[in-house]
């Protein structure tokens, strides 16, 4: 099979969303540090470059965050090919393969919740490169974690808020607030 990769920009402008045609994982896994990327070989290879500030994973993409001096148009190709490589020689995301099937767990209503984010909200922020996870559900205030583009993202409020809580409210009447927990 011939990996191609192309690229599509996020709403976040230091993030950059690298697809290929290819599942990479079920799932998601996110590296912010040079530390957490020590658990995957594909992330700590992208960390050696020294523009490459974040990386993502999520399906078919990886979304790469990178430093404030560095310019798209300078690392972009660079990335496209060491990305389209990585791919191609199967380089692990992570080092040992987990179970990745939703495991809701609560009250009823907290299960409802975490199966609307995964059933309606995940698949639109995968969109944009990021990735959404439940974190709770207290006294009507629904705490999730924005991780991937979506993190740090000028829009991210926005999509919580209009998107996110506006779905949630009308599905889940109990639901009165979204908010994300800071990383």
């Amino acid at each position: 099979m011939t990996i191609n990769v192309y690229t599509e920009q996020t709403p976040n402008p230091a993030t950059m969303k690298f697809m290929v045609n290819k599942l990479l994982i079920n799932g998601s896994e996110d590296f912010a540090t040079r530390e957490q990327a020590e658990k995957s070989p594909f992330a700590k290879e992208l960390f050696k470059f020294n523009f490459v500030n974040g990386v993502f994973f999520a399906s078919n993409f990886v979304t790469i965050t990178k430093t404030e001096d560095a310019e798209w148009p300078d690392i972009e190709a660079i990335l496209k090919e060491f990305v389209k490589g990585a791919v191609e020689s199967e380089l692990k995301i992570k080092d040992v393969a987990a179970d990745e099937a939703p495991n809701f767990e609560g009250s009823e209503i907290e299960v409802k919740i975490q199966q609307i984010l995964h059933d309606y909200v995940r698949p639109a922020v995968e969109q944009d490169g990021g990735a959404i996870s439940y974190k709770s559900f207290d006294e009507g205030v629904v705490t999730v974690e924005l991780r991937g583009s979506c993190s740090g993202c000028p829009s991210s409020t926005i999509t919580l808020k209009s998107g996110i809580q506006n779905l949630l409210q009308r599905m889940v009447p109990e639901v009165k607030e979204v908010v994300s927990e800071a990383l």
